[in-house]
């Protein structure tokens, strides 16, 4: 533990019982113990927080156990649990607020502390992002590479955090993994939500392909509908895919063609289109839910007078052509899909030249 996380954990047992009364004003003192339900401020007597004892150590006072679910920790998990908060940076403000310390300075525009923003918010997605850095020499860059994601530019949208915040349900205990943090934004450039897919520590497998071996390893945040995570800025031509691999897979062969991943099939079908788009291209995901929402895309973009082309994979999505068939394949079976004008504007052209001269 860093000297400084160490100095305010302590500075938080010296004043224990004044923690739980405003963090957790549904229980009440009795004895050397605060009771109350469970971390997240529930009436009850399940939880017991330590209110004396040494600062540090075996029996220091703010410790808690809650007897039921077996959860233990200190007060800043507790100030973390009933604030809800996204990232340790927060609760670590939130503790210097409460015990009216100097707070550390910022960018002018780095997120307050002052407001606890709801958990799934748009303002809660702004302050994970901020809180995240770019993802060149991290696990998720590595994570991405292992996906066959070799060509990385124009991927300011995509971010790392190395400590993100996990709960499998609202009744678990909390845990940290790492993440790939993705900005899904408005056609403005604005931040709308944001989308983690935990990481597995120990690296990519050909099991989890990199995920976090945990029940639901991608979730997002904030307002999703209409929006996505953007490579590129669309003007007159466009393609818009599910998911962040997809798109980034297409990206390696058409690097020059703006892109959007809008995170699942409903929230495809809903994408907004900007005012100067003449062509949609939709990179459908082989399964029913993929034909269905090419089918509505399409049409929503035809009676916007906008000309929409569907690009299909063999196999289950461009990600998995890539991995599993190559690059070149790849770029083979896209060539004969876009339109003959989008070769040459959006393909890599060296890459494409050295292809034509071996198979020539």
């Amino acid at each position: 533990m860093s000297r400084s996380i160490a100095d305010l954990t302590e500075a938080l047992a010296r004043n224990a019982e004044a923690v739980c009364r405003h963090y957790l004003s549904n229980g009440k003192r009795e004895g050397h113990y605060w009771m109350v339900g469970d971390v997240r401020n529930t009436p009850g007597r399940s939880l017991f927080v330590r209110l004396k004892g040494p600062i540090a150590g075996r029996g220091a006072a703010g410790k808690w156990t809650d007897a039921a679910s077996g959860e233990h920790g200190d007060l800043l998990d507790i100030i973390r649990e009933s604030c809800q908060l996204v990232d340790f940076i927060d609760v670590a403000l939130e503790a210097r607020r409460f015990l009216s310390l100097q707070l550390p300075e910022y960018p002018r525009d780095t997120p307050s502390r002052s407001d606890p923003a709801p958990t799934g918010s748009p303002k809660a997605a702004r302050r994970l992002i901020a809180m995240s850095q770019p993802i060149e020499r991290t696990l998720a860059e590595a994570y991405l590479r292992n996906r066959g994601l070799k060509e990385l530019r124009d991927t300011a949208s995509l971010r790392f955090h190395p400590r993100c915040y996990y709960r499998p349900d609202p009744h678990s205990e909390t845990e940290t993994w790492p993440a790939l943090i993705a900005s899904v934004t408005d056609l403005n450039g604005a931040i709308t939500g944001a989308h983690r897919t935990w990481l597995d520590p120990n690296g990519f497998s050909a099991t989890n392909l990199g995920k976090a071996l945990i029940d639901t390893p991608r979730r997002a945040m904030g307002n999703l509908l209409g929006h996505a995570v953007r490579f590129g800025t669309a003007r007159d031509v466009m393609a818009a895919g599910e998911g962040i691999e997809t798109m980034l897979s297409l990206r390696m062969i058409l690097p020059n063609l703006p892109m959007a991943a809008a995170l699942s099939a409903a929230h495809l079908a809903a994408i907004r289109f900007p005012p100067s788009l003449r062509r949609l291209y939709v990179a459908r995901d082989n399964d029913p839910a993929g034909d269905a929402t090419s089918a509505r895309l399409t049409k929503r973009a035809k009676d916007a007078g906008i000309e929409a082309i569907t690009l299909s994979p063999h196999l289950g999505d461009f990600n998995d052509d890539l991995r599993l068939a190559g690059v070149d394949a790849l770029r083979d079976a896209l060539r004969v899909q876009i339109a003959p004008e989008d070769v040459a504007r959006f393909m890599n052209a060296a890459a494409l030249t050295a292809n034509e001269t071996a198979s020539g």
